[in-house]
């Protein structure tokens, strides 16, 4: 059983930066891809930011320019770069990983904005 762990969340005020970082017990060199969604209260799980095999990081539109998606192959850890923090980012954030056959959640970690 593979598990993702996620670390980093926290209380900060808008304008504000966090950086989630997620190890993962397994190799992630082999994904088909790596992401990070989130869920706020009443609201679906949206997916945040993905770096699919062979391409390059896409985003929801409303973080592009402010989030950044990385990975570490040696580490097997996947980041996430949150600047310019707003309330509206505030919400439970997942991170994802997907190989060929069999896909794993980690088990959220909270992030508030909030003044």
């Amino acid at each position: 059983q593979v598990q993702l762990v996620e670390s980093g969340g926290g209380l900060v005020q808008p304008g504000g930066s966090l950086r989630l970082s997620c190890a993962v017990s397994a190799s992630i060199v082999t994904t088909k891809s790596i992401g990070w969604y989130r869920q706020a209260p009443g609201k679906e799980r949206e997916l945040v930011a993905v770096i699919t095999r062979g391409g390059g990081p896409n985003y929801l539109d409303s973080v592009k320019g402010r989030f950044t998606i990385s990975r570490d192959n040696v580490k097997n850890t996947m980041d996430l770069q949150m600047n310019s923090l707003k309330p509206e980012d505030t919400a439970v954030y997942y991170c994802h990983v997907v190989w060929e056959w069999s896909n794993y959640w980690g088990q959220g970690i909270q992030v508030a904005v909030s003044s």
